[in-house]
């Protein structure tokens, strides 16, 4: 689930950020499978709230289907519906492949460890880590290539021996 922002501020903050940062990750991936065995390839995929149940997610998404060709007021009542269903946020994954091993790693989740302070899936609250913003106001770019270089050395770390 994406993080919770608290105020305009750090909403502010990581409008600027998030951008610059998913741009670093994807570059820095790129260099890593480079030298690597592992083959990657990029997928959308959608992240469903805890504990949605296959039946509902098939219903959601049969639903959004039916929206696209349907009537003004049918496109009403399949709204109607959607509002008290849970709605999956879209997400962007990269699988590692190697042989017959396969790892998911979710990029906005690297992003969101780049931008924030001691973020975890767990934690929803986050603060900006304002590091990553020099005195102008401005992305500091250098720490920024830092952090997301450590953040993408740690994925390829805890992939298994091969």
């Amino acid at each position: 689930m994406p993080p919770k922002i608290t105020n305009s501020t750090a909403w502010q903050q990581a409008e600027l950020l998030m951008q610059p940062a998913f741009i670093r990750v994807v570059d820095n991936l790129r260099k890593h499978l480079d030298q690597s065995s592992w083959k990657g390839t990029y997928h959308d995929v959608l992240i469903w709230p805890p504990g949605t149940t296959n039946e509902t997610k098939d219903l959601v998404t049969q639903l959004l289907q039916e929206i696209e060709t349907a009537t003004p007021e049918q496109s009403e009542e399949i709204k109607h519906t959607l509002t008290r269903l849970p709605i999956p946020h879209p997400g962007y994954h990269l699988l590692l492949q190697y042989q017959e091993q396969q790892i998911s790693v979710d990029l906005w989740d690297i992003c969101y460890q780049v931008c924030f302070i001691n973020y975890s899936s767990e934690n929803m609250a986050v603060d900006i880590d304002t590091n990553l913003i020099d005195e102008f106001g401005e992305v500091d770019w250098q720490y920024l290539e830092e952090k997301t270089k450590q953040l993408v050395k740690q994925v390829f770390d805890n992939l298994p021996e091969i």
